[in-house]
């Protein structure tokens, strides 16, 4: 709350609840509170409507691997509904994140609109991962590796993916939580390159 300080006056030079109501408080000072906001739902509702403004789009999607199942749900059905509405979604092959929103897409039954770009080549790649990768190859959405990068960190190969995912997309969709580094800079980098950015936190 707003602490309010009333320097030099004593009871009787503020005016009764009584007076108030019928002289209004005359030369008594005003205090006006403005108490801070939570996030309400609309205006998370707000963002999802502005993703949409002025027709389909190529989007980047970004995320965290460290997530639960009804966040990963509803990234799916976010993914989902923004093949259907014909936008190009573009994203790694990571757990977490990136496989939910594979998995959306692929239920949209586009192949066309999916594109998944890996930080290294295939073999790399995680055996969770592996199984859905497949079937991003079968459906014959387009799937780029990057085994140029093999020799480098998971990290180094991750930021040089993100730049690229970055370089080919209008917008980007992430999910992340205050202390990821990675995606936070990401979202930084797509800034600075004129890219539309909304960022969920999960924290």
């Amino acid at each position: 709350m707003v602490g309010m300080c009333f320097a030099g006056l004593g009871p009787d030079d503020l005016p009764s609840s009584a007076e108030s109501i019928v002289k209004g408080t005359g030369n008594a000072p005003q205090v006006l509170e403005v108490a801070p906001k939570p996030p309400s739902d609309i205006e998370y509702l707000q963002e999802l409507i502005a993703i949409q403004q002025n027709g389909p789009k190529n989007i980047g999607f970004f995320g965290t691997r460290n997530m639960g199942f009804l966040h990963q749900q509803l990234i799916e059905i976010l993914s989902y509904a923004m093949v259907l509405t014909d936008n190009h979604i573009f994203t790694s092959g990571a757990t977490g994140t990136n496989a939910a929103v594979i998995r959306g897409a692929l239920r949209a039954e586009r192949p066309d609109l999916l594109t998944v770009v890996l930080p290294q080549s295939l073999d790399k790649q995680p055996s969770e991962s592996q199984e859905l990768l497949k079937q991003v190859q079968e459906t014959g959405a387009k799937l780029v590796e990057m085994p140029d990068n093999d020799d480098l960190t998971l990290f180094e190969a991750s930021s040089i993916c993100n730049d690229d995912i970055i370089s080919r997309v209008q917008q980007i969709i992430c999910f992340a939580f205050h202390d990821s580094k990675l995606l936070l800079e990401t979202c930084a980098q797509a800034k600075e390159n004129k890219k539309m950015v909304t960022l969920f936190y999960l924290d």
